[in-house]
C-alpha cells in the first residue's frame, strides 16, 4: 500500500482508518501487508500496526523517490496498491508488478479550497491527465460519483466496493424525541474543504428563525482557531462548542445524543462519519455534493439540502421540526442501513477482489 499518510500521522483521517482495516483483514487471511507512507516529525522509520508493516520515508516531493529505493530492496510483491489523493505515486511506471489504484474522491473543486489560482488550476489539470495516464490500471473506489468522474477522465476498469465503519450499530434504537433544544453535531478534520464555517452560520440562521439549537464541533485541524474566532464574532458562544479531538467512546456518545449530524463539505469520497452517526440512531443533514448524497439518502435516512448554503440547511430543519414522526422514520432507516456497513460484511468482498487482482499478476 502506497499512501501519503499512515494511521499514526497527525493528519490521518477516514482514508487511513479504512485502509488499515483492509490491510489488517488481509493479514488475518494469511497475507503479508506493507504500507509505505510519508515521514512526519517524531515518527519512527518503521512501525507495526495490527500486523501491518509501516515504512516511512521522505515528505512532499521526495517520498516517491524514497518509496522507489525502498521497494527495489524488497523481495517481489504480488500486488501494489497506489492510493490516490490528488497526486498518486505513479507506481505502474516503477513497481514492476501487478498494480491497482485506490481512490476515495476526485478532488476537482477541492484544489481551490487549498490553493490559490493558478496552482489550483494546475492541480485540477494534472489530476485529469493523471487519470488518463492510469486509464488501463484497475481502479477501486466506494463512491459512484467518483466512478463517474474517473470514467469522464478515460478510466474504464473501475470496481465499486463499499466502505465499512468500526462503529457498531446500537443493539436497540433508543427513544430520542425531536424536542428543543435541537442538538446538532459536526465530526471531521477542521480543514478548508470541510467548510465547517457553514455549520456555524447555520446556527445564526436558526437563531434568527427562533429555533433553539446547540452545535457541537468535534475534531481538530488547521481551521480550528479561525472557527473559534467566527463563533466569537457571531456571538454564538452559547450555541456552539468546539471539543477538539475526543476518544471514540466520547465521539459515539455525542453522536448518540445528537438529533442530526451536519456535513457541509465541498466534496467527499463517501462520508464515513455519516454512517457512524446513523449507527448511533442519528440521521444526516448534508449538502448536495458528491459522496454525501450517497451516504445520506434524502428523505429516507436523513436530509439533503436544496443548495450548498446554511440558509438551505435551516429550511430543511424547520420543515422536519413540524414532522416528528417522519424524523423517527429517518432514525430507524439510518440505523438499519448502518448495519450493512459493518466491517464483517464489507471486508470479505474487498479482500476477495484484492486477492483476485494479485493472482492476475502471477
Amino acid at each position: 500500500m502506497l499512501n501519503w499518510r499512515d494511521p499514526q500521522n497527525p493528519l490521518a483521517g477516514g482514508a487511513e482508518r479504512v485502509t488499515q482495516a483492509y490491510l489488517e483483514a488481509l493479514v488475518q487471511r494469511g497475507h503479508e501487508a506493507w504500507w509505505f507512507a510519508n515521514d512526519f516529525p517524531g515518527a519512527a522509520p518503521t512501525a507495526n500496526l495490527g500486523g501491518v508493516h509501516i515504512v516511512r520515508g521522505g515528505g512532499m516531493g521526495t517520498s516517491i523517490l524514497h518509496a522507489v529505493r525502498w521497494y527495489r530492496r524488497q523481495a517481489p510483491f504480488d500486488l501494489v496498491i497506489d492510493q490516490h489523493h490528488g497526486i498518486p505515486w505513479y507506481a505502474p511506471w516503477w513497481c514492476r508488478t501487478r498494480c491497482v489504484a485506490y481512490i476515495h474522491e476526485v478532488l476537482g473543486p477541492i484544489w481551490s479550497a487549498f490553493y490559490p489560482w493558478p496552482l489550483s488550476a494546475i492541480g485540477r489539470w494534472q489530476e485529469r491527465w493523471t487519470h488518463w495516464g492510469y486509464r488501463k490500471v484497475p481502479f477501486w473506489t466506494a463512491c459512484q460519483a467518483t466512478r463517474d468522474c474517473l470514467r469522464a477522465h478515460g478510466v474504464r476498469d473501475i470496481t465499486l466496493i463499499p466502505y465499512g465503519v468500526h462503529t457498531r450499530a446500537l443493539p436497540e434504537l433508543e427513544a430520542k424525541p425531536l424536542t428543543p433544544p435541537l442538538r446538532l453535531v459536526t465530526v471531521c478534520r477542521l480543514a478548508p474543504n470541510k467548510r465547517v464555517e457553514h455549520a456555524v452560520r447555520l446556527m445564526k440562521c436558526l437563531a434568527a428563525a427562533g429555533v433553539t439549537a446547540q452545535l457541537t464541533i468535534v475534531g481538530g485541524g488547521e481551521e480550528e482557531m479561525r472557527l473559534r474566532g467566527l463563533v466569537a464574532a457571531e456571538s454564538l458562544q452559547d450555541r456552539v462548542t468546539l471539543t477538539g479531538q475526543v476518544s471514540e467512546t466520547e465521539k459515539n456518545e455525542i453522536l448518540r445524543r445528537a438529533h442530526f449530524l451536519v456535513h457541509t463539505s465541498l466534496r467527499e469520497g463517501w462520508g464515513l462519519n455519516v454512517i457512524e452517526a446513523n449507527a448511533m440512531g442519528t440521521p444526516g443533514l448534508v449538502y448536495p455534493v458528491e459522496g454525501l448524497v450517497e451516504s445520506t439518502l434524502h428523505d429516507q435516512t436523513g436530509l439533503v439540502s436544496a443548495e450548498e448554503t446554511p440558509e438551505s440547511l435551516a429550511v430543511r430543519l424547520q420543515e422536519i421540526l413540524l414532522q416528528p414522526d417522519k424524523y423517527q422514520s429517518y432514525r430507524k432507516a439510518a440505523w438499519e442501513r448502518a448495519k450493512t456497513f459493518h466491517w464483517d460484511v464489507v471486508l470479505p468482498q474487498a479482500c476477495a477482489w484484492l486477492e483476485a487482482q494479485a493472482q492476475r499478476g502471477q
